[in-house]
């Protein structure tokens, strides 16, 4: 039994709904860790996505499970009714908005600084409404300038991900020159437009785009590169969890793993990315990358005090 919360349907609990704990805090972008990375919970109140699609596809089991996140450690949970799996059909704004929208005021209320996953601003708008403090889109290449507007006039955080195409042509769009250099040149001329709207540079958070229009290869060249991202200057956020790339390393008897195979491999990610001074891992198994980041945190920490104990003695740190 879930030790967090009340099991529906019995003991005092009346209601389908696990028993909210009161809220100790208000949730705030400013008030997240910036000792270690931070750890994204991935809440799909969808039917059809790549890991968990079905799941938490009603408003009582999606609450359900984000409140499992946010007491389990969760430092945001996004919340997305849109899957974006290569693939995946688009979904009408107003079913989008269905599936989300009670889900983000009830976590929001329960004191979990929320981010909402969506492509439209419509979406967007209406969810910093219910609660969200931050928006998250994978539109990418083809970010509408609507979406654009609505950060500049409400200042809050925006997770700009590179990308290429849409869902249904993205892995077709995999031709780069050389994928590090490529995703920080497309990456800065879209926080361009960004910046020409007026949105402020510490609003930006930038996501390589792992899995997006990008083939095996190039995921591993990205992930062993990521300071090439962070050398960029705004915070950076970093999404490997249970993606194909992973599922195939993890090829056994020439089946490659399951998506809930992948977690093991997620938190090898996250701190391998932790370590090279990203700012947040999107994930589906919090307490497993959010151990990995502090112990890449502390990694860090060691190196530093190091560093400052042999700079203070006048040695080289080399």
């Amino acid at each position: 039994m879930d030790s967090l919360a009340a099991a529906p349907g019995t003991g005092p609990a009346t209601t389908p709904l696990p028993v909210l704990r009161a809220r100790t805090a208000f949730a705030s972008y400013a008030s997240l860790p910036t000792n270690r990375a931070v750890v994204m919970g991935i809440l799909n109140c969808t039917p059809d996505s790549f890991s968990d699609g079905g799941e938490y596809n009603s408003v009582d089991t999606a609450i359900a499970h984000g409140l499992r996140m946010y007491y389990g450690g969760a430092d945001i949970i996004d919340v997305g009714g849109e899957s974006t799996r290569p693939g995946a059909q688009e979904v009408d704004e107003l079913e989008e908005q269905r599936r989300i929208l009670p889900v983000i005021q009830t976590l929001a209320k329960a004191g979990a600084l929320v981010s909402v996953d969506t492509r439209h601003a419509s979406t967007a708008a209406l969810a910093l409404d219910a609660g969200a403090g931050l928006i998250n889109d994978v539109s990418g290449n083809n970010v509408h300038p609507d979406m654009i507007a609505l950060i500049a006039e409400r200042e809050v955080p925006y997770v700009l991900m590179h990308s290429r195409g849409d869902s249904r042509s993205m892995d077709s769009l995999t031709q780069y020159t050389d994928v590090v250099d490529d995703v920080v040149r497309e990456l800065g001329e879209l926080r361009e437009r960004f910046y020409a709207a007026g949105v402020k540079p510490e609003q930006l958070i930038l996501d390589p785009g792992i899995g997006f229009s990008k083939n095996a290869e190039q995921n591993w060249e990205l992930l062993a590169n990521l300071d090439a991202v962070v050398s960029m200057g705004n915070r950076v956020l970093v999404g490997t969890s249970r993606k194909r790339f992973l599922g195939s390393l993890l090829t056994t008897a020439g089946k490659a793993a399951a998506p809930k195979e992948r977690d093991d491999a997620t938190s090898a990610t996250t701190a391998l990315a932790a370590a090279q001074g990203i700012w947040g891992v999107r994930v589906h198994d919090v307490g497993a990358s959010l151990d990995a980041a502090k112990v890449a945190a502390r990694q860090l920490l060691g190196k530093q005090n190091r560093s400052a104990r042999l700079a203070a003695a006048g040695q080289d740190t080399q």
